[in-house]
């Protein structure tokens, strides 16, 4: 009987934490856990031996962060196939052949900001190096464990897959069923399932209790078998060191529990033990595999989402008239005087709404939801606070967030935002817990009343949620394909990179036709030859050809703003007809510039 056959009709006991009882051994934290696998492979034989001793009827490989991304931070990328294949030998003979080795493989190494996120085929590429080594090394089925991005988990499934062995795909879930990039038990399902994999889990991220949840929504998700492995609880630091305080037997009796909800491969992960395995050994033994009751496809257990507050917004009139939005950057300090003025002008001339950049270039600014609360107020017209992944970690995102929508903030555009290192606080750091497409998830999901963990936060926030699009991209399709993520993550319209060439914003029209959402091109005037050489040189997104930077040669003061607002206009002129409205970038915040380009805008309606 194969090891997928067994796991629908048995129930196995895995092994427990690897690392844990590595560092307990002596082994110091600041040494790689998989070289061991080369350096030091008796001490890695003696713990899968501890295990099996125990009754672990399935080990795992010494090999979760073997693979090219996490080996290359420290130099060991070449030892990739070398790492896994020894792992994979030593857990086999330890194992011999009357019990289960899985190969063991984990996500790619954090990677900060989303210009680093990488192809689907390049990560693909890594999870199936890793994978082919464990398989040259011997293992019976590979174990991708500790996934909190369900699309790189997918990436992983069919890499692995196409080595032809049976593939456990399991996911980390915080509190409330959701992983930490969001996606919901049953999501994981779904798209695990798509993906091919052959048996479901869920792994780390929280203790025995929370687990026992996931467990029972994965089996009314999925007819697949199920496979757990639970933390021993939540750590705590006494004395300088990590101590889980779950005893075995707690954590054999909520091992049962996971058995009884639908779980036929049950083990430990951070801070369990071969005393933890111990025990759920000698509690599972006799027991049978339960039966499944699948619940239709659409049913979260309960988390059905509320409706989305839906406002009616700047966008109100899209197709009717050219809808405005202006740009305007913060003050540095705290007089808000200037952009109250320009507010104001540019709702006299006709904006339809006032952009509020957060610390643009990663220079601190006035916090730009306060500063929009005041706009809406005190001037009369909508505001679209840019949020970026750059500045806070997942909490404050949602707490912040919330409270925009408490002050009656309507409008959101989600970006990545410039890394920390480019401003002028050396002491600062990016955080980018989320990337734009998981902080437009994150946003969708709080208007539809749920947090990141999805608990309820009662009525939704309501925001409208605009996205970046670079149409200056050679890749434009590229570009085009990560808009349509962003828009399946709950993007509602579009603000551009400034466009100068009408062969640029013919190209976007015809390859975003398909999308039916609102596409703001963006507009900065240029305003001397030297401004026009350096947004071309030295800012990213931002390309003028040719013709137009010989038009700017030699212009300087009044005359290159002539200039400028002439080369503006004519583009106006040319789009005018092929697009619903323009997103007005005023250069250093010249409010009277974009007055004159509205001006010229309202006069064509």
């Amino acid at each position: 009987m194969n090891s997928i056959d067994r796991l629908k009709n048995e129930i196995l006991v895995g092994d427990g934490a690897i690392g844990t009882m590595l560092y307990a051994k002596g082994v110091g934290l600041e040494v790689n856990f998989e070289h061991l696998n080369l350096v030091r492979p008796e001490l890695v034989l003696e713990l899968h031996r501890e295990y099996l001793a125990a009754g672990a009827q399935v080990i795992e490989t010494n090999t979760f962060g073997a693979n090219r991304s996490r080996l290359q931070t420290i130099g060991l990328e070449a030892k990739v196939a070398e790492i896994n294949r020894r792992g994979a030998a030593i857990a086999r003979q330890a194992a011999g052949e009357t019990r289960l080795v899985a190969g063991s493989i984990g996500p790619l190494a954090r990677l900060k900001g989303e210009e680093k996120l990488l192809p689907a085929k390049e990560q693909q590429g890594i999870f199936l190096e890793q994978a082919e080594a464990l398989a040259a090394g011997g293992v019976d089925l590979l174990l991708l464990e500790t996934f909190s991005d369900l699309d790189q988990a997918i990436n992983a499934v069919v890499a692995a897959k196409s080595t032809g062995l049976p593939v456990i795909a399991s996911m980390a879930f915080v509190e409330g069923g959701r992983t930490a990039s969001g996606f919901t038990v049953e999501e994981v399902a779904q798209g695990l399932t798509a993906a091919g994999a052959d048996i479901l889990g869920t792994n780390c991220g929280a203790g025995p209790l929370e687990l026992l949840r996931i467990v029972r929504r994965l089996a009314s998700a999925t007819r697949l078998p199920l496979a757990a492995y639970a933390n021993s609880g939540f750590p705590e630091f006494v004395d300088g060191r990590r101590i889980y305080r779950c005893t075995p037997e707690y954590f054999a009796g909520m091992a049962a529990e996971m058995a009884a909800a639908g779980a036929t491969l049950i083990g430990g992960c951070c801070g369990t033990t071969p005393d933890h395995i111990r025990a759920v050994a000698l509690r599972l033994a006799g027991m049978k595999a339960a039966p499944r009751a699948m619940i239709l496809p659409g049913s979260t257990d309960g988390l059905s989402a509320v409706e989305t507050v839906l406002r009616p917004g700047f966008l109100s009139d899209w197709g009717k008239r050219p809808i405005i939005t202006v740009e305007l950057d913060p003050p540095a300090g705290m007089d808000t005087a200037r952009v109250l003025a320009g507010s104001r002008e540019l709702k006299r001339a006709g904006a339809d709404a006032i952009n509020l950049a957060e610390n643009p270039l990663a220079r601190v600014r006035v916090g730009n939801i306060a500063l929009g609360s005041i706009i809406q107020n005190e001037i009369g017209i909508e505001v679209i606070p840019h949020i970026t992944c750059r500045d806070r970690n997942l909490l404050g995102l949602q707490s912040d967030l919330m409270g925009a929508g408490l002050l009656g903030i309507r409008n959101i555009l989600a970006v990545t935002g410039d890394p920390a290192r480019l401003g002028d606080q050396s002491g600062a750091s990016s955080v980018y817990d989320l990337n734009s497409f998981q902080l437009i998830k994150l946003i969708a999901d709080l208007n539809r009343g749920f947090n990141a963990v999805g608990n309820r936060i009662g009525a939704g926030t309501g925001f409208t949620i605009g996205c970046a699009f670079n149409p200056n991209s050679p890749k434009m399709q590229v570009q085009v394909g990560r808009l349509e993520k962003k828009i399946a993550s709950g993007a509602q319209f579009v603000q551009t990179q400034p466009i100068y060439e009408p062969e640029v914003l013919d190209a976007m029209l015809r390859d975003t036709a398909h999308l039916g959402i609102p596409i703001l091109p963006g507009i900065l005037p240029l305003v001397s030859e030297r401004n026009c050489e350096y947004l071309h040189n030295e800012v990213p997104g931002i390309i003028i050809p040719e013709n137009i930077r010989r038009r700017m040669k030699g212009k300087d003061k009044e005359e290159g703003v002539r200039e400028g607002l002439a080369i503006a206009r004519e583009f106006i002129a040319s789009a005018r007809d092929r697009v619903g409205g323009f997103y007005l970038i005023p250069p250093f915040g010249r409010c009277a510039i974009a007055v004159e380009l509205i001006r010229f805008i309202r006069e064509g309606e």
